[in-house]
């Protein structure tokens, strides 16, 4: 199997599979409707509502679909594909290679659809900033990737469902995606080693122009290489025991 093939029938798998695109596309649009409408002139953190909840919602789509990488590997296993897969010519990297894509073409339509949404609710920027707030989306998701890639070698798919949404909606809620919830103080410094901090912050670049500070990105690279570096511990226990 080819690696175009293999991507292509990733990307059939995630296109048949309605689940996915309700909680990551669906889900975080109803939300911000419902949410944002009731919100509209209100501010959070300095910024007007609707940009924060837009970026906070894209934010939290694109983490579901950053982590679904793993609940497919680990049905992949569980049914034997992933051994059968080894025996093939395909690579090891150009399998990841193709979940990851997948992952991450989903994590695109769930950015374009809440920035749609948010454009609906009166926020306007430049071109300029829109593609920023984006790439700082789809950099902050790196870390959940790897997640993802690790539980999908560590867990059967019984376990998945709860250990996926039990990571989003922790993340998702420490860092702030439906409000901050320690504005100042010991806690603040904690939730700031998260990088689901770092993916509502994005939302000042909407906002301000500002992007990530430095800590911001020191931040989503640690948690990105520990958890690439979980997730090949990961596979090659798995591996070792077939």
């Amino acid at each position: 199997m080819s690696g175009f093939s293999q991507l292509r029938c990733e990307l059939l798998r995630a296109a048949r599979n309605p689940l996915t695109f309700g909680i990551t596309v669906g889900l975080p649009l109803v939300v911000f409707f419902v949410v944002a409408g009731a919100n509209r002139h209100a501010h959070v953190a300095g910024i007007v509502f609707p940009v924060y909840f837009m970026g906070a919602m894209a934010s939290y789509g694109a983490m579901f679909a950053a982590i679904q990488p793993g609940a497919r590997i680990s049905r992949d296993r569980s049914i034997g594909w992933t051994r059968q897969l080894r025996i093939t010519p395909l690579r090891t990297r150009t399998y990841f290679a193709s979940k990851v894509a997948t992952a991450y073409l989903v994590v695109v339509v769930s950015i374009v659809v809440l920035f749609a949404a948010g454009t609906a609710y009166g926020v306007h920027m430049t071109a300029g900033r829109w593609l920023e707030l984006a790439a700082l989306v789809l950099v902050g998701v790196a870390p959940l990737v790897a997640i993802g890639l690790a539980i999908g070698h560590l867990l059967a798919p019984d376990s998945l469902t709860p250990a996926v949404a039990g990571t989003v909606v922790v993340f998702a809620l420490l860092g702030g995606e439906f409000g901050p919830l320690f504005p100042h103080g010991t806690m603040l410094a904690v939730v700031k080693l998260l990088p689901s901090y770092w993916l509502v912050q994005a939302s000042k670049v909407a906002a301000f122009g500002r992007g990530w500070p430095a800590e911001g990105w020191l931040v989503v690279a640690a948690w990105t290489a520990v958890m690439l570096g979980a997730a090949g511990l990961a596979y090659r226990r798995d591996t070792a025991r077939i």
